[in-house]
């Protein structure tokens, strides 16, 4: 198992920090990816080494895709080779994993049609406007997506995609 995630400065720290804890303390590998390879650096100054650029990654390499939020997204959202693996991820079928901003990215991609997600609450109405169907939910579940509001949400979030990683794994 193998999942990728991919970040840029400005990320919400735990967020990050704690799904990729669970990951690696359940023997899940992972990478993650920016812009570029470098270190990126959290909204509360935590710093994590970007050890992959996006544009090196492939999605066939790969079990799982996590979006951490905080105001990466923003930025993340206007580069074709992050939204071209968001894309490769949904359509393969492969679980994508977003929470807070993170669904901003998919939304970007086109992807969020017609899809019962969640996120922060000021990306409500970019997710309605985009045609998904919005829910106050702390881990919605819709097909391969896996969204959620916001850190308090992290331990449900965390137990979802581990969930579906051993789901996966089984199979």
């Amino acid at each position: 198992m193998r999942v990728l995630v991919i970040s840029a400065d400005q990320f919400e720290d735990t967020e990050l920090t704690e799904p990729v804890e669970a990951l690696r303390k359940a023997d899940i590998a992972l990478d993650i990816a920016s812009l570029q390879t470098g270190t990126i650096t959290g909204k509360k100054g935590t710093e994590v080494e970007a050890t992959l650029a996006v544009a090196d990654a492939n999605a066939a390499d790969y079990d799982m895709l996590l979006l951490p939020g905080g105001k990466a997204p923003a930025r993340l959202r206007e580069s074709e080779p992050v939204l071209g693996l968001a894309r490769s991820f949904a359509d393969s079928g492969k679980p994508v994993a977003v929470i807070c901003h993170g669904p901003q990215i998919l939304i970007s991609a086109g992807l969020v049609e017609g899809r019962r997600m969640t996120s922060y609450t000021s990306v409500a109405s970019e997710l309605d406007a985009a045609g998904a169907h919005y829910l106050d939910e702390e881990v919605v579940t819709d097909g391969n997506f896996i969204s959620s509001r916001n850190p308090g949400d992290l331990p449900a979030f965390i137990d979802k995609m581990l969930e579906t990683l051993r789901s996966q794994k089984a199979d």
